[in-house]
């Protein structure tokens, strides 16, 4: 349903998502809805910000065309929302489905989520987390989990806030680039040269 202060867009969609075109309200409210492929080059600039506030630039290689795909291609795999203040971009998230084999039921997991400095202590990162977390329950996920840098003390507390538990006894492992795809083929080839073990 849409919250926006001019009551546009449509009933049946997420909290805080809206079909205004997200060109701002009369009394310059934000305004949220699902991304579309049109704000791909919106989405690009604002992962690019994003990367650097994190110090993580180095690592960001997205372009347009991989977005365009990813999110709107005919197979999709995330989900993305932005938010808009009279026609600027303000903020976006991309979650998207994940499985719980403990639960036996499908969840949500929130990529990002950013607010441009000059949009922030406003309330639209909260809106932000609230409608893709919405958005994956409509789709029927049991729970929402995300990542937070561990210096980003300010992100910690906004999700604490809310009342998200930080879940320290978990790390994070990443296989990618040549890695991963090196992966198979040196368990291939272990197999072949590694002694069987006994059966037991």
């Amino acid at each position: 349903m849409c919250q926006n202060s001019n009551g546009c867009g449509q009933r049946d969609q997420a909290a805080g998502a809206c079909t205004c075109g997200g060109n701002g309200g009369e009394h310059g409210g934000f305004h949220l809805r699902p991304a579309t492929i049109t704000d791909v080059p919106a989405l690009t600039g604002l992962i690019g910000e994003l990367a650097a506030y994190e110090g993580l630039h180095h690592e960001c290689e997205v372009t347009g065309p991989l977005l365009a795909k990813h999110l709107f291609g005919a197979s999709a795999t995330a989900h993305a929302l932005i938010a808009h203040q009279r026609n600027q971009a303000a903020g976006f998230a991309v979650w998207y489905p994940t499985f719980s084999t403990f639960l036996g039921q499908p969840g949500g997991f929130l990529e990002d989520l950013y607010v441009r400095p000059q949009f922030r202590k406003r309330g639209l990162g909260r809106r932000l987390l609230a409608a893709a977390a919405s958005e994956a329950q409509i789709a029927g996920c049991a729970r929402f989990e995300w990542r937070a840098l561990k210096w980003n003390e300010t992100a910690l507390k906004f999700y604490q806030s809310v009342g998200a538990e930080v879940l320290a006894e978990w790390l994070t492992l990443r296989l990618d680039g040549p890695k991963l795809f090196a992966l198979p083929s040196s368990i291939n080839t272990a197999a072949h040269t590694t002694p069987a073990s006994p059966a037991s």
